[in-house]
Protein backbone atom coordinates (compact mmCIF):
# COMPACT_ATOMS: atom_id res chain seq x y z
CA UNK A 1 0.00 0.00 0.00
CA UNK A 2 1.31 3.42 -0.92
CA UNK A 3 -0.45 5.51 1.74
CA UNK A 4 1.46 8.59 2.89
CA UNK A 5 -0.31 8.66 6.27
CA UNK A 6 0.50 4.97 6.88
CA UNK A 7 4.14 5.80 6.13
CA UNK A 8 4.04 8.71 8.58
CA UNK A 9 2.38 6.52 11.24
CA UNK A 10 5.04 3.83 10.70
CA UNK A 11 7.87 6.37 11.00
CA UNK A 12 8.98 5.94 7.37
CA UNK A 13 8.29 9.64 6.73
CA UNK A 14 9.19 12.12 9.49
CA UNK A 15 6.57 14.39 11.03
CA UNK A 16 6.37 16.95 13.80
CA UNK A 17 4.36 14.97 16.35
CA UNK A 18 1.85 16.57 18.66
CA UNK A 19 0.69 13.26 20.23
CA UNK A 20 1.17 9.53 19.77
CA UNK A 21 -0.06 6.35 21.40
CA UNK A 22 -0.61 2.77 20.22
CA UNK A 23 -3.82 3.68 18.30
CA UNK A 24 -3.35 7.15 16.86
CA UNK A 25 -0.87 9.78 15.77
CA UNK A 26 -1.35 13.54 15.78
CA UNK A 27 1.08 15.70 13.84
CA UNK A 28 1.34 19.25 12.57
CA UNK A 29 0.08 19.92 9.03
CA UNK A 30 2.79 20.99 6.57
CA UNK A 31 0.39 23.51 4.97
CA UNK A 32 -1.43 24.98 7.99
CA UNK A 33 -4.76 26.67 7.40
CA UNK A 34 -4.83 28.23 10.89
CA UNK A 35 -2.25 29.15 13.53
CA UNK A 36 -2.85 25.68 15.01
CA UNK A 37 -3.41 22.91 12.45
CA UNK A 38 -2.91 19.34 13.65
CA UNK A 39 -3.89 16.17 11.80
CA UNK A 40 -5.15 13.23 13.85
CA UNK A 41 -5.01 9.80 12.20
CA UNK A 42 -5.59 6.21 13.26
CA UNK A 43 -2.47 4.10 12.88
CA UNK A 44 -4.63 1.37 11.39
CA UNK A 45 -5.42 2.10 7.75
CA UNK A 46 -9.06 3.11 7.31
CA UNK A 47 -9.65 4.75 3.91
CA UNK A 48 -12.39 7.17 4.96
CA UNK A 49 -15.36 7.65 7.26
CA UNK A 50 -17.27 5.45 4.81
CA UNK A 51 -15.07 2.52 5.86
CA UNK A 52 -15.92 2.72 9.57
CA UNK A 53 -17.40 -0.45 11.07
CA UNK A 54 -18.50 -1.68 14.49
CA UNK A 55 -15.05 -3.26 14.81
CA UNK A 56 -12.92 -0.18 14.04
CA UNK A 57 -15.12 2.79 14.97
CA UNK A 58 -13.87 3.09 18.58
CA UNK A 59 -10.77 4.83 17.24
CA UNK A 60 -12.91 7.86 16.30
CA UNK A 61 -14.02 8.50 19.89
CA UNK A 62 -10.39 8.14 20.98
CA UNK A 63 -9.34 10.68 18.34
CA UNK A 64 -11.95 13.16 19.62
CA UNK A 65 -10.82 12.70 23.23
CA UNK A 66 -7.22 13.34 22.21
CA UNK A 67 -8.29 16.34 20.09
CA UNK A 68 -9.92 17.92 23.14
CA UNK A 69 -6.79 17.26 25.21
CA UNK A 70 -4.56 18.76 22.51
CA UNK A 71 -6.82 21.79 22.11
CA UNK A 72 -6.43 22.52 25.82
CA UNK A 73 -2.65 21.97 25.71
CA UNK A 74 -2.32 24.18 22.63
CA UNK A 75 -4.22 27.08 24.20
CA UNK A 76 -7.41 26.91 22.16
CA UNK A 77 -9.63 28.06 25.05
CA UNK A 78 -11.76 30.23 22.75
CA UNK A 79 -12.70 27.30 20.55
CA UNK A 80 -11.53 25.24 17.65
CA UNK A 81 -12.79 23.30 14.67
CA UNK A 82 -12.50 19.58 13.91
CA UNK A 83 -12.92 18.71 10.21
CA UNK A 84 -13.17 15.41 8.36
CA UNK A 85 -13.34 15.39 4.58
CA UNK A 86 -14.91 12.27 3.09
CA UNK A 87 -14.65 11.35 -0.57
CA UNK A 88 -13.68 13.38 -3.62
CA UNK A 89 -16.62 15.80 -3.46
CA UNK A 90 -15.99 16.23 0.27
CA UNK A 91 -12.44 17.36 -0.41
CA UNK A 92 -10.61 14.26 0.82
CA UNK A 93 -7.15 14.26 -0.78
CA UNK A 94 -5.45 11.50 1.25
CA UNK A 95 -7.28 8.17 1.32
CA UNK A 96 -6.68 7.55 5.03
CA UNK A 97 -9.20 8.63 7.67
CA UNK A 98 -8.00 11.83 9.28
CA UNK A 99 -9.30 14.78 11.23
CA UNK A 100 -8.04 18.36 11.10
CA UNK A 101 -7.83 20.21 14.43
CA UNK A 102 -7.85 23.91 13.57
CA UNK A 103 -7.68 26.85 15.94
CA UNK A 104 -5.93 29.97 17.06
CA UNK A 105 -8.17 32.29 15.05
CA UNK A 106 -11.86 32.97 14.59
CA UNK A 107 -13.40 30.39 12.26
CA UNK A 108 -16.03 31.51 9.79
CA UNK A 109 -18.93 29.63 8.24
CA UNK A 110 -18.97 28.62 5.53
CA UNK A 111 -15.30 27.63 5.93
CA UNK A 112 -12.78 29.72 4.14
Amino acid sequence: MDCIFCKIANGEIPSKKAYEDDQILAFYDLDPQAPVHVLLIPKMHISSANELTEENSQVVSHIFLVAAKLAKELGLENGYRIVNNCGEDGGQTVQHLHFHLLGGRSMKWPPG
